[in-house]
């Protein structure tokens, strides 16, 4: 059995809002999985980006979810076909600024996790999404380490420095020596939803 493509990072300075996971008719339209809260982003007459390029968005709508584009230049079948799981992206510095407190996942991504004991526990390696709060997938010398993002754990966010401090509640840690397996989810990558 083929295994399936890899997805892609976002190129360096970019960051993703959708992916390419199909096509829509027979003009080269585009069907994408928003990876962003802005879905404003998507608009006719904006752009976004393919490895570095800008594209410009000729038209746009939503169904079930999914924004249906049409990206200049991209005027075939085939041509649309050729882009199908790759990222739409946009510059770092075209980010919205979010209010304080507030991070994107690419900003939390790779952080250092430490306890306010000092206690290193590793880093953050992927971001799940649960709807009430988000967790993070911490893994270290502890194995896999699963942290609510929420304010009775999360004591400070410190992108800057490259730090998260948590406060161990009782339950938080797994024991000393026992080490916990990895997920079944994937990791996600640099996008624009925030944590």
């Amino acid at each position: 059995m083929a295994m399936p493509p890899r997805k892609e990072d976002p190129t360096p300075g970019y960051v993703a809002v959708g992916r390419i996971v199909g096509l829509w008719g027979l003009r080269g339209d585009l069907k994408v999985e928003p990876l962003t809260n802005f879905p404003e982003r998507f608009a006719a007459g904006g752009s976004v980006c393919l490895a570095g390029a800008a594209y410009a968005i000729e038209r746009s709508r939503w169904q079930r979810g999914r924004a249906l584009l049409k990206l200049a230049g991209i005027d075939s079948v085939t041509a649309a076909e050729a882009l199908r799981d790759r990222l739409l992206e946009v510059p770092e510095d075209e980010i919205r600024p979010l209010g304080e407190g507030e991070y994107y996942h690419f900003q939390i991504l790779g952080l250092e996790v430490r306890t306010t004991a000092g206690e290193v526990l590793g880093r953050v390696e992927q971001i799940i999404s649960t709807g009430s709060n988000d967790v993070f997938v911490v893994r270290g010398q502890r194995g896999e380490v699963l942290i609510p993002a929420v304010d009775d754990v999360v004591k400070s966010v410190d992108p800057a420095a490259g730090r998260i401090e948590v406060e161990a509640v009782e339950g938080l840690l797994p024991r000393a020596g026992r080490r916990t397996g990895r997920p079944r989810t994937q990791r996600t990558g640099r996008n624009d939803a925030p944590a």
